[in-house]
């Protein structure tokens, strides 16, 4: 018993470095005083390097905690994008939360806790463990969503999470109980032998179109996506970019893990379910996002249809889809920390600002953040060669070879659609006239930015490693 209990803490290590880093750092915060910030934003940082660290290096295959705890190499990519989300998201978030009065020691740590939560759903190989994790990270978003008391749009965007929030983990947690009570079980693995040997039941995909109700809330997919636009543009800059990025990871991977685990004997199923969410969201976030004049508000429409272009790799259902999907988050990660990088350091006279048309022409003032930002822009649309057109071409090639054809077709026009709104942007940068040049990026967001752009323009030159490693990770199902 004390040798399965220590293989399944070695298992969970990286959760652990940073849970009990975690509170470390709160009770650092809470003698040290208001003054704290710096330090503990400075030393969550490191921890969350020493938590991918270990997982990289030393953690190894196995199941843990009586089959609740899964680690393999699907698990380890999936972390390693979560951790990169959330630590990019953490160090571009100093300079505006001193300038911006939320500079509390309790944001890096309430960003390290979402984390955990975050790394235990990508593990997470049992309903039970499921909810906790997602519950875990949820509280933590909640607060942090909120976390600029003194901004009234921010205290809104935390309440609509909240009580949405609270919503979609009752329907969730409904859902549990009707696969519980028509499997006889809560493990993924033993949930998938039960449906492999019976005929499955109506009641069962009541509980599965419950479950993935849930899910479908926690990456703001379609028709569970309203919290999003309003929280994305109250909650502050740095916090919706966090919100953009690592929680969408980790959401991603446990709806993977969940379908293709526990429901995979009945894929016919959840697929009819995933295609319908991925063309809602796919269409939605194309034509909404078109009337958008803020920023923050357009990437939420954006985020909404990447994740509908994301699911159509998973609607497949193949081993070529799951790693069209890997790919695919990646690569959306990449350009959606480049691209808060820029919305961050839109500033104009030492205030932010983050309407559309105040870039007008910032080609004429800083041409290379406008080159930069035209590289994101383009591969945001999906045209070649930049990185997210490969993102859209893994997912649409394994829709067609699942013949999906409907549904590639479907997500080609939409992506035509989304075009248009990016290629505004870019009218807007370069032709134009100026409305008056930006403030300079900090060093920090100037880093971001270059190192996002870099990968998305030579993505091509780097493909192979980065689809190797995908490969690998979606074997994991198969």
């Amino acid at each position: 018993m004390t040798a399965e209990l220590f293989s399944s803490l070695s298992l969970a290590t990286p959760e652990l470095i940073l849970a009990v880093g975690a509170m470390a750092l709160l009770m650092i915060g809470v003698f040290s005083g208001e003054r704290a910030f710096s330090t503990v934003t400075g030393l969550g940082i490191a921890l969350l390097l020493a938590s991918g660290a270990w997982l990289v290096l030393f953690t190894g295959d196995g199941v843990g905690f009586e089959g609740a705890f899964v680690n393999d190499s699907f698990t380890r990519f999936m972390k390693v994008l979560t951790l990169t989300g959330s630590l990019v998201a953490l160090a571009m978030s100093v300079g505006f939360a001193r300038r911006e009065g939320f500079d509390r020691f309790e944001f890096p740590v309430l960003v390290i806790l979402s984390t955990v939560g975050m790394l235990l759903m990508v593990s997470a190989n049992d309903m039970l463990t499921l909810f906790m994790g997602l519950e875990l990270q949820s509280f933590a978003l909640y607060v942090v969503a909120a976390m600029s008391r003194e901004n009234v749009r921010a205290t809104e965007a935390g309440l609509k999470y909240f009580v949405l929030g609270a919503l979609s983990s009752g329907m969730m947690l409904y859902g549990i109980s009707l696969v519980y009570g028509f499997t006889g079980h809560t493990n993924f693995t033993e949930i998938a032998t039960v449906l492999a040997g019976s005929e499955r039941q109506l009641g069962l995909v009541f509980g599965l179109v419950f479950v993935l109700a849930g899910l479908a809330f926690k990456i703001s997919a379609v028709p569970f996506h309203m919290w999003t636009p309003d929280v994305y543009e109250g909650a502050p800059t740095p916090i919706t970019a966090f919100f953009a990025a690592a929680p969408k990871m980790a959401a991603m991977a446990l709806l993977i893990r969940t379908t293709m685990g526990a429901f995979e004997p009945i894929t016919t199923d959840w697929r009819q379910i995933i295609v319908f969410v991925a063309i809602a969201s796919m269409v939605l976030g194309s034509f909404a996002a078109i009337g958008q004049r803020n920023f923050k508000r357009l990437m939420a429409y954006s985020s909404i249809g990447h994740m509908g272009f994301a699911l159509v790799g998973l609607s497949a259902g193949t081993e070529a889809g799951i790693r069209g999907v890997a790919i695919y988050m990646l690569i959306y990660l990449v350009m959606t920390l480049g691209t808060f990088a820029f919305i961050l350091g839109m500033r104009r006279g030492g205030r932010n600002i983050e309407q559309i048309n105040d870039v007008a022409g910032l080609a004429s003032t800083n041409p290379v953040v406008a080159t930069i930002m035209t590289v994101m822009m383009f591969s945001l649309a999906g045209i070649p060669p930049m990185a997210g057109f490969w993102a859209k071409w893994y997912v649409f090639l394994a829709a067609i070879n699942a013949d999906l054809y409907a549904l590639a077709v479907i997500g080609m026009l939409a992506s035509v659609v989304g075009a248009f709104y990016y290629l505004r942007i870019i009218k807007i940068m370069w032709f134009d006239e100026p409305a008056g040049a930006l403030d300079p990026l900090a060093g920090d967001l100037r880093v971001v930015l270059g190192a996002s752009g870099a990968f998305v323009l030579f993505y091509v030159l780097i493909g192979a490693p980065i689809g190797r490693m995908a490969e690998a990770a979606a074997k994991t199902f198969f």
